[in-house]
Order: structure tokens, then C-alpha cells, then sequence
């Protein structure tokens, strides 16, 4: 009987009952459960993660039925941490378990799809053309080319197939590449850790066709330029198990629970250990109700709460009671017994006064120390006998000759470097009986007294306000030959930091603190009328940290979120944080040291990745961009600049010397050498080589005379121009429009040349006051001739595209994963076959690179062109510039390739081969070898055994007997097999590379795991705990957690800066002419967006100022999952802003009325979330929410209502741009400007009128809309 006769039968049916009447048994028919059984059944569990750019990095389960996948569940097998810790797992959030939704959605991608307009001017071109041709015959007619522009992301796509639009992709490159040189054919794709092989696919593609890899880590903001300047590092930080070793946690500007969902139990774990937990963030997030104590200091104020902690530090536990571990670490491991020179400088009002200059070098001693080797580059210092001595570790012992007399001497033991004798550094000249010891003043810049509308300042008494005048032990030297003599006065690093800090010390006449309460620079009581946050707070928990700190030898830790680092000035905030750290001894020790987590940043395997990635085993060097500087030049954000040199030089500079407009100093870095370029000539490279063939020169020798003389230019120089526009765009693992593009509104204007909401004007020439960049009086509106976009789900990107690609999901595809939070790489796996017509990421740009090499036949053939790099870091390169900055341009010194101007290589390009090459191990891993920050290792005997592993190509051609890479699976292998942080062999002869630096062994991080090797059938097991390598400076172990800063300390091994410590100072002239030689308080800048538009275009309600703030949100991970039903179920369900309640009661907003924000930038339309826990005077959209989703039309702009970056634009800084110098070098991901955005301000109003612009207003706009493609 039916289920349904069973209920209307329900009181007549027989029952029986058992267990004395408290069971009954019934013969109802039960069928009706198959349904819900059915729901859950499977065929077969695979594992997979989500290549989402999430620290999380969980593994998963991937339930599949039919060929369907279900459902998805946490995988529960992770290797264990240790005995006394808990495990990572279980991994996972609400986010990642709604996934499977995305793969048969409406918002899934599923066939190849063109722009209508385009597509129908390519067919009518093909017809009669070959595909160059017809390409040509297209983007050659502005009429064609502004057609199909103009309407981006409006729609209108039609279906193609693979065939076509490969050969249109292959044409576009083609006649790229031949009209205006390869670096004009970009790719932009990030995080190569979330799906590598992913990433791979397309930067391998890219490199074999002399293509630009564009940057994403400084892109993305989550570059702390503060890492490379300290430790010569990009954000190597501890895995989240680390936490549980710490007893005092700072969780500063990272929300944990909500940013770091599986990983957050080990902060609430470790509080049953008695760990104290403290939470600084300006709003009541979710982390503060986890946390003993809440600092809530306002917005873009850090740096001020950082320094007053470290004025506390340093009085209490270097002066009141001098901790012994402390002083032991500061000697050891920082710059701070490091002496610097100083020099007179005249303040305004005529007094004389000394300031800080460069680090002292054994090339200012008479005799140079006996260096012959790069005596310019070793720092010296006073030991404990009051003698100059040169330590071990500095920058130029890293460099040089095999068997130079100071190989070896790069390392952190305690010796000085001529004699090899034992030697105790000085932190202060006081230290001792020191003869001939004075004191001086000296001058630091001050910032925190600068008036702000927003922000509370504090003016410093006096005619010199903005010069802090401290009392500082100084030192008299005589340095020459006889009747060559000159006198140097000196400091230490620690006698210039403490005075900077304002500590006092007893001098007579001393001008310091007297106590916390005195309101002087930087004491608690200072820092209260900036950040609001009560000076005892402050006192107590900087007392508190360094106490645990002193107790348990560097067991106090910093959890921090890139939310500090989206200021202009972030480097301030990093620093104050870190100084604090390293005072405390607590980088590079278990349990302490600095835990910033932005993203899927840590790539583990990656010296076995990048010959794959960038094509190295075929062609180097590749071309590389770091992607802010680009993006502001050919977004022309650079034309709307209103942040002048003076408001960020630094009181004590030079004005004279540091004028012009910013993107002046981006020029001048690029000619330097300091930063790349993408384009890079204004002549095509191809041709650079055939006019320098044909006046009989070598390539760079005809390169170096024709710029100077001026016939051949820079692009950087005219980036308006024609021939250096970037043509071609491939945005592949990214939602780059809908996501991480600053600046949203001036992409779609002047780089795709659509409709916008801009609302100001560019500044025109004389305002604008550029100096090294040419002016066109109408900025270019379309540079793009082709943007294409890989993606699963139609996202803001694929919208704004020329041609969307269907590519596969996470769970149809292998590929590799790695995280920061977890020592274990994890696959993605191919749970099902790709769904519609998608393809993997490896299959797609496989298919370009097949049709690439039959299309450019006749016009592309074996050719070389000339490629330009930067000054690297991590290779001889960073000790091209000691000393003054010197521009060839200027007849400041001559151009010289690799020393005062970027490197210069001659390349050979395969062009009709780029398909074998791309499907082969190329011969340069055979021949060259592999390595990675700074050592080399061989790998033949890695490449026969891929050969055997993978197969050998056997069809006759340029790679017959190569290794294949033809599969997904075969490229991660190639990855696994060449990394030694999977393969112990490539391991040991890693630290082998190291041990020839240092001259120490460090082998036994690897021996116990020589004979391993992990295979990606081995992770599809089980996810597995990678081997200890030189790439990263933790070390993997059963008995301690990785820590970076670990073989630092207990290896002896460099961090890679000048000194080779940790450095407080930072003495690059452009870092002190911006007034950050040593750290302070800076204030966030004023970028002038609301004036112009505040009151000006009134709707009849109250409008007001406030500062747009974008942290990371609960409901998905940057855009993704925001458009994933099952997550806008559990929101709101489309874009909203947070308010305060007073400031919502100021302008008449109540919860969930819709609002708009809007400056001359462009505009948002989105609803309120009228909430207590938002501080007032600022306003958080929460990054990334895109307008696809429940988004009206802006009442400003006209336009939908834009995204998160509609408001916002790029800002650089010059001293992210300084190169050639130490640790101050270019590295992809390393060093670069960065997309702040913080400091901006919109006008916040309730909007009047809501219109969902989805109603034509004429009969003339529906046939537009059908002739798109579009059915009425």
C-alpha cells in the first residue's frame, strides 16, 4: 500500500507491541525514505580541493553517482601533527561545502562563447582571408575595432566552438607579436599555489611566445613591502599548529574566525593552555568575542599603537630591567649593533643638526678590511672592545667568485669576517668604557602633527613641528690614509631606534619622554589622542607580550591580516608590528613571530614549479610584470593623480630633488632597472635584433647607443601611444574585473573603451605634471584588442570579455595544492569528466599552443628578439647600485645592461614548435639545471627519471627524446619530481647549494627523507607533509611545528638583506628621502575624491564623507560563492554596506534601505547593514561582492551599480620602486608597488529612486538588444 493510504489509514491499521507496550511494530510500507536514500547513495568518493585563493587549502571528499557529482564532505585523514597538539583537521567551511552547486548551475560556463559583434565581423573577414589576415582585417578598422568595444558587459555573447576560437586566439597572437612584439600579449592570472599546474598552463604558453606574465600578490595588496625591507622575504610565515606552541596571541587586523575558518580552532584550543588572546581591530569582528582583551584603535592609526608598544618594550625591558634574551637576539640576528653615518643638516630656522645616512661599509675604511669582494656591500660595527670590526653574514659575502677568499663567511655565527676570531657586537656605543663618546641631536621625521579632516593629529610644539629633534650617543671616527683623513660621526641602529622612539636614557638636556603620561613622540599618552585607545591598555599589553616573550624565549606571537597592509602607508604599520617582534626575540622561534595570512601565497614546491610555469627549460629569461605599476599606466589612472610628492616627502629631504608627477618615478625606476617593464620598447623587440643585425652591431650593443640617442625609447615613457598598448589579455583563474581591479571604473573606460562611471576629469598637463611621460591631450578609450577570460561560472570578468572560455571545475581536473596554514600538498582530482564542452586549464592552452604553431606559418618562424629584466633580487644583480641613485638619462652615470639599467638578453623563439615545446621538457634542466633564491643544483638525473616515469616523445622534431608533458598528471609530476620539498635527492643537493654559501652543513634538514619521493597518485591517497628545503625558512619536523625565520636563527643562515639581519633601518636613499630610514607614524594620505562631488549632485537626501573600508567576508571567498544561491541564502543575498548607527542617524539610513556610495571615481548602489559593532566615520563593503547579483542602477553614474572597486583607484608609492639595492630588488611577487586602497573616502547617501534598468525605454534600445544575440 501507498504511503499516502498508509496515513489515511493510520488509526485502523494493526499494530503489535513489544518491550512491555514502549514499542509498537507496524507493517507500513517504507519506499518513501529511497528518495532521501537515493539523495545520498554514491558510486565512488574521490578526493579534491577549491583552487579559491583560501588559506584553508582542505582536502575533501567528492561524492560521485552516476557520473554526477552529489555532494562534498571533509576528508578526515590528514597526517597527524604531533602527540601533544591537535590535528588540522577537520578542514572545511559552509563555503567550500556548497561548491558542487557552481557545477550544473545557471551561472555555469558551458560552451565557448564570442561576442556577437565580434564574432560576426571575424566570420565575414575569415571568409575570404587566412586567420592572420582576417584578424588584421578586423582590429585595423577602428570602425570594427570600437564596434565590438564599445559594448563590453553588455551582453550579447553567441555560442562558437574550440576550433574557432582557437584560431582566433592564435591569429590575434600572431599578428601581435608581428606587428607590435610578443610583450604585448599579457596574461593575468594569481595565486599559482591554489591549482598550479592551472596556472602553469597558461604562463608556460605565455613564455614560449615571449608573452607577459602580469604579477598578483602586489597586485592583490597582499605584498607586504615591509617583508622584503626587513627580512628580504616575501611572507614566509608559521603554519596555523604553530599557534597552539604560543602563550600570548595578538590577533591584529585578522578576523579568524571568519578569514581562517579551519584553522581557527587552534586559536580557541590554545586559550585552554592559559595563552592570553588580544584582538585589535577597529571594528567588533568576530575575532575580538575570542579574545581576554580588545584594542579598538580608529582606522589607518596602527603605526601609532605599534609605536607606542615598542617605546614601552624598549624602556621596560632594554633599559628599566635589560632582558638577557633580548639583548642576546638583537645582537645576533638584527642590524641594530649596525653602525650608520650621519650627516649635518640645516633645519629651517638655521640650527644645525646631524641625521641618519647610510649603513658604514668596509669600502669607507682605509685598506676595505682585506674585502676585495664587494667591500660595498659589508656593513660594519663596534665590538665589545670598542674596535671596528666587519662581521659575518652581510650581503656581499653572498656573491662573488668560486673560491674567493670569503666564500663561506655568509652565515650569522658570531665572528668578524677578516680573522675569523669570535666577537661580541656592541648594541650601544655607551656599552663598556667607551673613549670619545658625545652626544648629538638628531633629526627624524615626524608625520603624526599632519592637519586631516578624518583623523586626529598631534602637533609637535615649536618652529620645527614636523622634525622630532632627539639626543643620540654618536661616535667620531678617522677613516684614510695618512693626509687623507676625514672624520665620520656614527651611530648604532639601537642608539638611532631608541631615540626615534623617544626613550629616555639620562642624558643632560636630554629631549625624550619623561614618563608614558608626557604627549611626546611615541608614548602611550601620544598615541591615545591619535588611535583612541587608553594608554593603560597599551602599557599592559606591551608589558605583557614582552614579559611572555622574555619568559619563554620568543613565544609571543602576531596573527595579522592584509587589512593594515591596503593603506598607502602599510609599510609603517608592518613595521611598528614587526620592530615589536624582533625587540622581543620571537622571529624565527616556535610559538612566536609573525603569522600574516593573506591568501594561497606559500607555492611549497615551487623551485620544481617555475621550469614548467615560466618555460625555463626551454627559453630564460621570461618576461614578468608586476601588475600595479601596468595596470596604472595603461588604465591611465595616472592622468587623474592628485597625490602630490609633497604631501609623502619627508621634511628633512631635499623638495627640490623629488618633484614631479608619481608615474615619474615609475619611469625612472623601470630605466634604472629597478622595476620591469611590459611593453618594453616602443619598437617592436623582433625588430630591435634585425636593425641591429643590420648595422652589423650585437643586439644590446645597439640598444644601449640607440637609447641614448634617443631612436629607440622606453614604452613607459608613452604608454598612450598606439604601438605600446597592451593588445591582447588573457585572464585565467581570476575575476580580475570583478575582483582585484582598483581603480574598476578607468579599466572599463580606457583599457576595454566601454561605458563607465567615471565622474571626474584627468587633470590635463599642467596639473597633471608629468615630466618623464609624454602627454596626449585625449586619453585612448579601447587599448585592448582582445580580452579573454577562462572560467567556470560567468563572472563580472567573463562579462566585460571579448571570448569566455568553459573551463573545468575543481572537481574535474588534476592539478596540485599547497596552503601556508599546513606543511601538506593535496590534489585537485578529476571526479567527474568535464561537464558541457568545458576543459581543463592544461587542455585549453594546449589547444592554443596547437593551433598557434599552424597559424603563425608565414609569418612567424625561428626568431629573436631582445628581452629586457630588472635588477633581481636573489641573483649578483641586487649589488648593482651601492651607494647614490644615478640616472643614465640624466647624465648621471653611463647605461650599462645589469648595473645602472635593466639586464639585456637576446632570446631565440620556436615559433611554429611552440606546441611540441609546450607538450616536452625542454633541454635546459639538462643542460643548466634547476635552482631558486640564489643556488643551483643539477637535475639530470630528475629529467631521465621523468623520462621513465612519463614516457620519452618519440615523433620525429625539435623534442624526440625528451621527457612528455602531455597530460595534466604528467605536468604535476614534472612538478614533484624537480622540487625538493617533494623529491629528498633534489632536497639534499639544495642544502649541498646552501652549505657552499654558508659554509656550514645543512644536509641533516634532509638526509632521513633522501630516498622519498611523492607522486601524485601519492597525494591522491593521502595528502602528504612536504620535506624540508632552502626555498622556505622553516623547517618541516616531528618535533617542532614550521616557523619562519627557523633556520635563520638555528642555522645560522642570512636573512637575504644589506646587513644579513633583520633590519630596523633601512638606508636606501629614497627610503630616507620618503622620511622611512626608520619607522614612525604616518597617517593616511588624502587622495581628494569626495570634494569635487560631495553636494554637487543632490537627490534630496543627507549626504556624508567616510572612509571605505574592504575586509574579507564570511559568504565567500573573494567573489567566488557570493553568486553561489546556497551562500546568498545564508546573507543578505547581493551587495551591502555596514554603517555605524550614529552615522546612519545622521543622514536619515535605516537597516536594509538602499544606499549609494559614490566619488569621482565612479559609484555603488547597494543596501545598508545598519550595525553597532562599525566604528563611526568609516563605512565596510565587504570584498568581493560583483553587481551581477541584486544590483540596481546607480542614480550617479547611470550605469549598474558597480562593485567594491568602483570607488577606488590605484595609488603608487616610489619607495616600493627602488631596485638594484640589497634586499630593495625586483623579484615576481617579491618587491613592487601594491594596489592600496584604504585611504579613500565616498559620500555615503540613501538613494531615491531604485531602478533595475531592465526595461528598454524605446523601441530602437529592444533591437539593439536582439541584434546582440538576445531573444525578446
Amino acid at each position: 500500500m501507498s504511503h499516502f493510504l498508509d496515513r489515511l489509514t493510520y488509526f485502523s491499521q494493526a499494530r503489535e507491541s513489544f518491550s512491555d507496550g514502549h514499542g509498537v511494530a507496524t507493517g507500513e510500507d517504507r519506499t518513501w525514505e529511497d528518495t532521501y536514500r537515493n539523495r545520498w547513495a554514491h558510486d565512488k568518493i574521490v578526493r579534491s580541493t577549491h583552487g579559491v585563493n583560501c588559506t584553508g587549502s582542505c582536502s575533501w571528499k567528492i561524492y560521485v553517482k552516476g557520473g554526477i557529482v552529489t555532494w562534498e564532505t571533509q576528508q578526515t585523514d590528514y597526517p597527524r601533527t604531533r602527540w601533544d597538539m591537535p590535528n588540522h583537521e577537520p578542514r572545511g567551511c559552509a563555503r567550500g561545502a556548497s561548491y558542487s552547486w557552481y557545477l550544473y548551475s545557471a551561472n555555469r560556463v558551458k560552451y565557448p562563447l564570442v561576442r556577437g559583434r565580434l564574432l560576426k565581423l571575424w566570420r565575414a573577414a575569415r571568409s575570404s582571408r587566412n586567420p592572420v589576415e582576417a584578424w588584421t582585417s578586423v582590429v585595423e578598422s577602428e570602425a570594427s575595432r570600437r564596434d565590438y568595444q564599445s559594448v563590453r558587459g553588455l551582453g550579447g555573447f553567441v555560442r562558437s566552438s574550440w576550433d574557432e576560437v582557437n584560431e582566433i586566439v592564435a591569429a590575434a597572437n600572431v599578428y601581435t607579436i608581428k606587428k607590435y612584439g610578443p610583450d604585448r600579449v599579457i596574461g593575468f592570472s594569481p595565486i599559482p599555489a591554489m591549482s598550479m599546474v592551472s596556472y602553469a598552463a597558461g604562463s608556460r604558453y605565455l613564455s614560449l611566445i615571449g608573452g607577459v606574465c602580469m604579477s598578483f600578490y602586489d597586485w592583490y595588496c597582499d605584498l607586504p613591502p615591509a617583508s622584503p625591507q626587513i627580512w628580504g622575504e616575501q611572507t614566509d610565515v608559521p603554519e596555523s599548529a604553530d599557534w597552539y606552541n604560543s602563550s600570548f596571541i595578538i590577533a591584529w587586523g585578522s578576523n579568524v574566525p571568519q578569514t581562517r575558518t579551519p584553522d581557527a580552532h587552534f586559536f580557541t584550543e590554545v586559550r585552554y593552555k592559559g595563552t592570553k588572546t588580544v584582538a585589535i581591530t577597529p571594528d567588533y569582528s568576530e575575532v575580538a568575542k575570542l579574545s581576554d582583551i580588545w584594542l579598538h584603535p580608529k582606522q589607518g592609526t596602527d603605526a601609532a599603537l605599534a609605536m607606542a608598544f615598542g617605546h614601552v618594550i624598549l624602556k621596560e625591558f632594554y633599559f628599566d630591567k635589560r632582558s638577557a634574551y633580548f639583548d642576546d637576539y638583537a645582537r645576533r640576528f638584527t642590524d641594530l649593533p649596525m653602525l650608520v653615518m650621519l650627516k649635518e643638516h640645516t633645519l629651517p630656522g638655521g640650527e644645525k643638526i646631524l641625521v641618519p645616512d647610510r649603513y658604514l661599509r668596509a669600502s669607507d675604511v682605509d685598506g676595505q678590511f682585506g674585502q676585495a669582494n664587494n667591500p660595498e656591500w659589508k656593513t660594519l660595527a663596534i665590538d665589545a672592545d670598542g674596535k671596528l670590526v666587519l662581521p659575518n653574514g652581510a650581503i656581499g659575502f653572498r656573491w662573488g667568485a668560486d673560491g674567493r677568499a670569503d666564500q663561506g663567511q655568509w652565515n650569522l655565527e658570531a665572528k668578524e669576517a677578516q680573522h675569523g676570531q669570535a666577537v661580541k657586537l656592541k648594541l650601544s656605543l655607551l656599552e663598556g668604557e667607551p673613549p670619545g663618546i658625545a652626544t648629538a641631536k638628531v633629526g627624524f621625521p615626524y608625520f603624526g602633527g599632519i592637519a586631516s579632516e578624518h583623523f586626529p593629529n598631534n602637533v609637535l610644539k615649536g618652529e620645527n613641528g614636523d622634525v622630532l629633534v632627539r639626543t643620540v650617543p654618536v661616535q667620531n671616527l678617522t677613516l684614510g690614509k695618512a693626509g687623507e683623513q676625514r672624520t665620520l660621526r656614527v651611530a648604532t641602529v639601537f642608539d638611532l631606534q631608541v631615540a626615534n622612539y623617544g626613550v629616555a636614557r639620562g642624558f643632560p638636556g636630554e629631549l625624550a619622554a619623561s614618563s608614558y603620561d608626557d604627549d611626546t613622540p611615541y608614548t602611550p599618552a601620544w598615541q591615545e589622542r591619535i588611535t583612541g585607545t587608553p594608554r593603560d591598555q597599551v602599557i599592559a599589553v606591551a608589558r605583557q607580550f614582552a614579559e611572555n616573550a622574555d619568559r619563554t624565549e620568543g613565544r609571543s606571537m602576531v596573527i595579522i591580516g592584509a587589512a593594515m597592509n591596503h593603506w598607502y602607508h602599510s609599510d609603517m604599520n608592518y613595521r611598528g608590528v614587526i620592530n615589536m617582534l624582533m625587540l622581543c626575540g620571537c622571529i624565527g622561534k616556535s610559538g612566536g613571530g609573525w603569522a600574516h595570512y593573506v591568501g594561497q601565497e606559500k607555492l611549497r614546491p615551487q623551485t620544481g614549479w617555475t621550469p614548467l610555469a615560466f618555460a625555463l627549460d626551454w627559453i630564460r629569461p621570461p618576461r614578468q610584470m608586476n601588475s600595479t605599476s601596468f595596470f596604472y599606466a595603461h588604465t591611465d589612472q595616472w592622468r587623474y593623480e592628485k597625490l602630490g610628492m609633497e604631501e609623502v616627502i619627508s621634511p628633512l629631504a631635499d623638495k627640490a630633488l623629488y618633484g614631479g608627477s608619481m608615474i615619474d618615478y615609475n619611469v625612472r625606476a623601470e630605466r634604472m632597472g629597478w622595476l620591469p617593464s611590459a611593453p618594453q620598447l616602443k619598437t617592436n623587440p623582433l625588430q630591435v635584433v634585425r636593425d641591429a643585425q643590420a648595422a652589423g652591431m650585437d643586439a644590446k650593443d645597439y640598444a644601449v647607443k640607440a637609447l641614448k640617442d634617443g631612436s629607440l625609447t622606453m614604452s613607459c615613457t608613452d604608454p598612450d601611444h598606439p604601438d605600446n598598448w597592451p593588445r591582447n589579455l588573457f585572464v585565467w583563474r581570476s575575476n580580475l574585473l570583478g575582483s582585484s581591479g582598483k581603480g574598476h571604473e578607468y579599466f572599463l573606460k580606457h583599457l576595454l573603451g566601454t561605458s563607465n562611471g567615471v565622474q571626474g576629469k584627468d587633470l590635463g598637463a599642467e596639473e597633471a605634471k608629468p615630466e618623464e611621460v609624454v602627454w596626449h591631450d585625449q586619453a585612448p578609450e579601447g587599448k585592448l584588442d582582445l580580452l579573454v577570460t577562462l572560467d567556470f561560472r560567468m563572472s563580472t570578468t567573463c562579462l566585460y570579455s571579448d571570448i569566455v572560455l568553459p573551463t573545468a571545475t575543481w572537481y574535474e581536473k588534476n592539478d596540485l595544492n599547497t596552503s601556508d596554514m599546513h606543511p601538506f600538498i593535496h590534489p585537485l582530482s578529476t571526479a567527474v569528466d568535464p561537464a558541457w564542452q568545458s576543459r581543463s586549464d592544461w587542455d585549453i592552452y594546449k589547444g592554443f599552443a596547437k593551433k598557434f604553431s599552424e597559424v603563425c606559418v608565414g609569418h612567424l618562424g625561428v626568431e629573436k628578439e631582445l628581452v629586457l629584466t630588472p635588477l633581481m633580487h636573489d641573483s649578483p644583480s641586487e649589488l648593482a647600485q651601492p651607494f647614490e641613485v644615478k640616472d643614465w638619462k640624466r647624465g648621471e652615470c653611463e647605461l650599462i645592461p645589469g648595473k645602472t639599467a635593466p639586464n639585456m638578453a637576446v632570446v631565440e623563439r620556436d615559433y611554429p614548435n611552440v606546441f611540441k615545446r609546450f607538450t616536452a621538457l625542454g633541454p635546459l634542466m639538462d643542460k643548466v639545471g634547476n635552482g631558486g633564491k640564489g643556488i643551483a643544483w643539477n637535475t639530470q638525473t630528475e629529467v631521465r627519471q621523468l623520462g621513465e616515469l612519463s614516457g620519452l616523445v618519440t615523433a620525429e622534431g625539435v623534442t624526440c627524446g625528451m621527457p612528455k608533458i602531455e597530460s595534466d598528471i604528467d605536468a604535476c609530476e614534472v612538478i614533484l619530481q624537480l622540487a625538493p620539498e617533494t623529491n629528498g635527492h633534489v632536497a639534499v643537493k639544495a642544502w649541498q647549494a646552501l652549505g657552499k654559501q654558508t659554509g656550514l652543513d645543512h644536509t641533516h634538514l634532509a638526509l632521513h627523507r633522501e630516498d622519498e619521493k611523492i607522486r601524485f597518485r601519492d597525494i591522491q591517497a593521502q595528502p602528504r607533509k612536504i620535506i624540508s628545503s632552502p626555498t622556505w625558512s622553516g623547517i618541516e619536523s616531528e618535533t617542532v611545528s614550521y616557523n619562519a625565520g627557523y633556520t635563520n636563527v638555528h642555522e645560522m643562515i642570512p636573512w637575504r638583506t644589506l646587513t644579513g639581519r633583520q633590519q630596523f633601518y633601512m638606508d636606501h636613499p629614497w627610503m630616507i628621502a620618503f622620511g622611512e630610514g626608520f619607522t614612525s607614524y604616518r597617517p593616511p594620505v588624502d587622495l581628494k575624491t569626495t570634494a569635487g562631488i560631495q553636494g554637487i549632485r543632490p537627490n534630496g537626501n543627507p549626504e556624508i564623507a567616510l572612509n571605505f573600508i574592504t575586509p574579507h567576508q564570511k559568504w565567500g571567498i573573494h567573489s567566488t560563492y557570493t553568486d553561489n544561491l546556497l551562500m546568498l541564502t545564508l546573507s543578505r543575498g547581493g551587495p551591502c554596506v555596514w554603517l555605524s548607527e550614529d552615522d546612519a542617524r545622521t543622514v536619515g539610513i535605516e537597516d536594509n534601505d538602499w544606499i549609494e556610495l559614490f566619488n569621482i571615481n565612479g559609484a555603488i548602489a547597494a543596501r545598508a547593514v545598519v550595525s553597532q559593532r562599525v566604528k563611526p566615520g568609516m563605512v565596510m563593503m565587504y570584498h568581493a561582492q560583483e553587481k551581477i547579483i541584486n544590483t540596481p542602477g546607480s542614480e550617479i553614474t547611470g550605469v549598474r551599480g558597480g562593485i567594491h572597486n568602483s570607488v577606488t583607484r590605484i595609488v603608487l608609492k616610489p619607495t616600493h620602486m627602488i631596485g638594484g639595492y640589497a634586499q630593495f630588488s625586483y623579484g615576481f611577487n617579491y618587491y613592487g608597488t601594491i594596489g592600496t586602497n584604504r585611504d579613500e573616502f565616498v559620500v555615503v547617501r540613501k538613494m531615491n529612486k531604485i531602478d533595475w534598468l531592465d526595461t528598454p525605454v524605446a523601441n530602437e534600445l529592444i533591437a539593439k538588444v536582439q541584434a546582440e544575440g538576445e531573444v525578446a
